[in-house]
C-alpha cells in the first residue's frame, strides 16, 4: 500500500507568529506543499493560538484543492476562548476530511501522550459521533505499545495516530527495537479490529524508511517538526544564491 504524507504546517505559523503580519504565507506554504505531492495538509490549531490559527484552518480549507485531504488536530474536550471558537465548531464549519483527536494541554509545548482506547473511548463517543455528522473520520492519538482498539471501534473510531516520538528519539540514540516493537504491537492491535493505522512526531527523512519497512500497513504519516527544519537546510543556500544574484545585477 502507498503511505499518505500530511504535511503538517504549524511551524510555519509559528514563524509567522513571532514577528506579526502575514509572512511566511501560511496559503504560499500549502501550495508549494501540495504542488510537491503531498496526499493532505494537517493543522493543529491550539486554543492559546500559538501557531495556527482559526482564520488559517478557514483559509486553508477554503482554498484545499480536490484529492489533498484536510486532518484537523487537537483537543475536543479544551473549551472555546476568545480567538478560539473550539475543535468541534471549526470543524463543524470547515468540514475536514480527518479530525485527530489529541490530548494535549495548554501547558504543553507539544504533543507527547495519546489517549488511553480502553479507559477512554466511552467518553470520545459523543465526540466522534459530532464528528460524522460533519462528514469527517476520526482518529485518535495514542501512545506506541497500547492496545484497545476494539473498544475504539465500538465508540465509532476508525483510526489511530501512533505517537513516534518515542521510536524517533531511540533511533537516535542507536537502539530503536523495543520502540518499533511497541509500534508493531499498537499497529497489530487496530488493524486487528479494522481500524487503519496513521503516524506521527519527530518522523523525518533518517528515520521514516525504518518505520514504515517495520509497522505494517500505515496509511498516514504526519510530519511538520522535522520536515519544515529540513526544508531549511536544503533551500538556504539556493536562496542565499538567489540574494547574491540580485545584488550582483544591481551593480
Amino acid at each position: 500500500m502507498t503511505t499518505v504524507l500530511s504535511v503538517n504546517l504549524n511551524k510555519i505559523a509559528v514563524l509567522r507568529n513571532s514577528r506579526g503580519g502575514v509572512e511566511p504565507s501560511m496559503l504560499k506554504a500549502a501550495a508549494k506543499v501540495v504542488e510537491a505531492g503531498c496526499g493532505g495538509i494537517t493543522l493543529h490549531p491550539r486554543p492559546d493560538c500559538r501557531h495556527v490559527r482559526p482564520q488559517d484552518v478557514l483559509d486553508i480549507a477554503a482554498w484545499l484543492p480536490a484529492g489533498v485531504e484536510l486532518n484537523l488536530e487537537g483537543n475536543p474536550f479544551a473549551g472555546a476562548r476568545t480567538g478560539y471558537p473550539g475543535l468541534l465548531e471549526l470543524v463543524e464549519r470547515v468540514r475536514p476530511h480527518q479530525v485527530t483527536l489529541v490530548p494535549d494541554g495548554d501547558g504543553q509545548i507539544t504533543s507527547d501522550h495519546g489517549f488511553d482506547l480502553t479507559r477512554d473511548s466511552a467518553r470520545l463517543a459523543p465526540v466522534v459521533e459530532r464528528i460524522r455528522a460533519a462528514g469527517a473520520r476520526t482518529s485518535v492519538f495514542v501512545d506506541p505499545g497500547s492496545v484497545g482498539a476494539s473498544a475504539a471501534v465500538a465508540a465509532g473510531i476508525s483510526r489511530i495516530e501512533i505517537y513516534t516520538g518515542p521510536y524517533a528519539e531511540a533511533f537516535a540514540a542507536g537502539d530503536c527495537e523495543f520502540a518499533i516493537a511497541e509500534c508493531v504491537r499498537t499497529a497489530g492491535d487496530a488493524l486487528a479490529a479494522g481500524m487503519a493505522v496513521n503516524a506521527g512526531h519527530d518522523l523525518s527523512q533518517s528515520n521514516l524508511g525504518a518505520f514504515v519497512a517495520r509497522v505494517p500497513s500505515v496509511s498516514e504519516v504526519s510530519i511538520g517538526h522535522a520536515l519544515i527544519g529540513e526544508a531549511l537546510y536544503e533551500g538556504l543556500q539556493r536562496t542565499v544564491q538567489r540574494y547574491l544574484a540580485i545584488l550582483a545585477g544591481s551593480r
